[in-house]
């Protein structure tokens, strides 16, 4: 029934912690290797870098709602809204 979920290699959900400089300031964020791996495609294709991304995102988040009230969940939202929209 779930064979197609069930058989992704481990190394894809564990987490792996990066620290990203966002308005001046260093904030750790910890993710998913496979999300991570995401972020990089989505910024290599915004020719950004993966913490110039983050930056940038979070920056227009706020821009637009006033605030990122979680930044690791509108991270993983990001790459399911690009993986749903790039099929």
């Amino acid at each position: 029934m779930c064979e197609l979920y069930s058989s992704q290699p481990q190394d894809l959900y564990e987490t792996t912690k990066r620290s990203v400089r966002i308005q001046g300031v260093v904030t750790s964020i910890s993710l998913e290797n496979q999300v991570w791996q995401l972020l990089e495609q989505i910024a290599s294709t915004e020719n950004r870098t993966v913490a110039d991304f983050i930056s940038t995102l979070y920056q227009e988040v706020i821009e637009r709602h006033g605030s990122v009230k979680n930044l690791a969940s509108m991270l993983r939202v990001t790459c399911l809204t690009y993986a749903l929209n790039n099929k």
